[in-house]
């Protein structure tokens, strides 16, 4: 059975100080009480359990929740997504363990923040690997820490110290703190104040136009065509051979084609040079033939 989410849903930003007053009333749990709540749920599934261990810790949710405001997110929708992660903890928390219940949410409900910033903080998706995650949310106290926050790019030596200290590649750090210190702009914006004009406007299409893509389809059919022609010119064994060793997306190796004709590597070697020297020799004679006849 889910832990039900209905009474743990956030006010809206307006109401969030008296969300706040409002979890202040739910009671702290003892350690014998939250052990025996937790017991209930894990073995019995009692919603009302699981209702009273989430509400006592919605108060360390909003903590939590509290020091991710740095973002530029609205604070309801982080207390919002922390509340998922607390609900989550209680569905997985075993009390056998010994350990208390807020000691192992505190992991799910600083996830599921993170993943929503992730996902909510720039319109471009941010790094998902572990140490990009773990860049993206030291990047700021480090800086603050080195005083390098109104630095734009930062020198050389915060870049190296950065590095080393989070395990991650310099280059990371140097793109991290770029896209963290440029939000996102709209390409619909207007480019001057009296709003004519659009910044997409002057964007270049890097595209080829269509009459340079229909000339390269056709270019790429006619080469597949001659080269089709000059496979025939080939005998059996030498375009069996010329094509597993270089038309082939993973290429057979010179000894296993040794082995399946009876003959040494070095031979199998040679005619495959030989049959490639043919087979551009044919080509080569079509396509002059072709320039002759247009």
């Amino acid at each position: 059975m889910a832990v039900s989410s209905t009474v743990y849903t956030i006010a809206p930003e307006g109401n969030l100080s008296r969300y706040l007053q409002e979890i202040r009333k739910f009671p702290m749990l003892g350690p014998q009480e939250e052990y025996m709540l937790a017991k209930r749920y894990r073995d019995a599934e009692e919603e009302d359990a699981a209702h009273r261990l989430v509400t006592s810790h919605l108060r360390l949710v909003a903590k939590i929740a509290m020091g991710y405001r740095g973002y530029g997110l609205p604070l309801g929708e982080l207390i919002s997504e922390g509340n998922v992660g607390m609900m989550q903890a209680v569905r997985r928390f075993d009390p056998d363990r010994g350990f208390r219940l807020a000691t192992y949410a505190m992991w799910w409900i600083r996830a599921a923040i993170q993943e929503y910033i992730l996902h909510s903080w720039s319109l471009v998706k941010m790094g998902t690997t572990a140490a990009q995650k773990k860049l993206f949310f030291n990047l700021r106290k480090l800086k603050g820490q080195m005083q390098a926050i109104d630095e734009g790019d930062l020198s050389i030596e915060h870049v190296r110290k950065i590095s080393d200290e989070l395990g991650v590649p310099e280059a990371d750090v140097i793109s991290m703190n770029r896209r963290m210190a440029s939000p996102d702009h709209s390409l619909n914006a207007p480019v001057r104040i009296d709003g004519e004009g659009e910044w997409q406007d002057w964007l270049v299409d890097e595209r080829d136009d269509q009459e340079t893509e229909l000339a390269e389809r056709e270019e790429m059919g006619n080469r597949r065509h001659l080269l089709a022609h000059a496979l025939t010119s080939l005998n059996e064994r030498e375009r069996y051979i010329l094509t597993q060793r270089r038309l082939q997306e993973n290429p057979v190796t010179l000894e296993d084609l040794s082995q399946q004709y009876g003959i040494s590597r070095e031979r199998v070697r040679q005619i495959e040079v030989r049959a490639f020297e043919k087979l551009q020799k044919s080509m080569k004679n079509a396509m002059i033939d072709q320039h002759a006849h247009a």
